[in-house]
């Protein structure tokens, strides 16, 4: 069964970019992530009420709910409109890379050879993709949506290194999460005024980031990863080309052969510092 649910894993996290950029199509980034986080909000409160509980552990989720999904969430749309869904999803793709430089200061961990090896060949991969394989004038379409891309992946890192030290359970942990960080992104939305949508397929999308990609998908993620770690996550690195294949299916866009070399750099250069 944890490879059905590995399996389902991949498949939908592989969807999600291109109903990242088909969403925002029809919806401002806020707008996406204030309707798929109170999908979220709601899957996860359905599945915490019966053990719901009152302790101050949960007060944490005050600042990792500021950072996911409040910070990271609104990082990482606003990369997805500003740049390709191809090079976007490559960019927040290096997120390990950068787990592996955070680790330095937060965790006091220093980086092998191997993995100084894999950090370079990794963003060097990440500058095929952003700069379409010019590296030599390093000529980027959209600086700030490169930046942004790059941004998304630091958030992520970083939230994953403070995850560390929440040994809360994983549906008290996310419900706390997106209860404040609901919190924080309806401040900002009813501030600016754009609450309202004029599409159902707006909602409709997302409806679906909020459940596939950041409710019942982790779920599945973790069931697999409990049972068969090394399964899990050697299956997790075809989420990048799968979601390629999307991309060009459903979204449209014409897949660059830079966008698969730099990839691929990406993915190996994780690799090869991974222990």
């Amino acid at each position: 069964m944890s490879k059905k649910h590995a399996v389902g894993a991949i498949l939908l996290w592989s969807t999600v970019a291109s109903a990242f950029k088909l969403s925002l199509r029809y919806l401002t980034p806020l707008q996406l992530l204030f309707y798929a986080s109170l999908t979220s909000l709601i899957l996860f409160g359905v599945l915490y009420a019966k053990d719901f509980s009152l302790r101050i552990e949960n007060l944490r989720s005050a600042y990792l709910g500021l950072i996911n999904p409040f910070l990271y969430y609104t990082v990482l749309f606003s990369a997805y409109e500003r740049l390709p869904a191809q090079e976007a999803q490559a960019l927040n793709y290096t997120w390990p890379l950068m787990l592996v430089l955070l680790s330095v200061p937060l965790l006091g961990k220093k980086p092998s050879f191997r993995a100084l090896v894999g950090l370079l060949l990794g963003f060097l991969g990440a500058l095929v993709v952003a700069t379409k394989g010019n590296l030599a004038d390093l000529d980027f379409t959209d600086p700030l949506g490169v930046l942004l891309g790059f941004g998304s992946a630091i958030i992520w890192a970083l939230y994953w290194i403070l995850n560390l030290r929440d040994e809360r359970p994983l549906v008290e942990k996310m419900f706390w999460n997106f209860l404040f960080g609901f919190a924080y992104i309806s401040v900002i939305v009813f501030l600016s005024g754009s609450i309202e949508i004029s599409e159902a397929r707006a909602l409709a999308g997302a409806v679906y980031v909020g459940l596939f990609e950041m409710g019942i998908t982790f779920l599945l993620w973790y069931k697999a990863v409990e049972s068969d770690v090394a399964f899990a996550s050697s299956l997790a690195y075809l989420v990048p080309f799968l979601s390629l294949v999307f991309i060009a299916a459903v979204v449209g866009e014409s897949i660059a052969p830079s966008t698969v070399v730099g990839l691929a750099m990406i993915v190996g250069g994780i690799l090869l510092g991974k222990k």
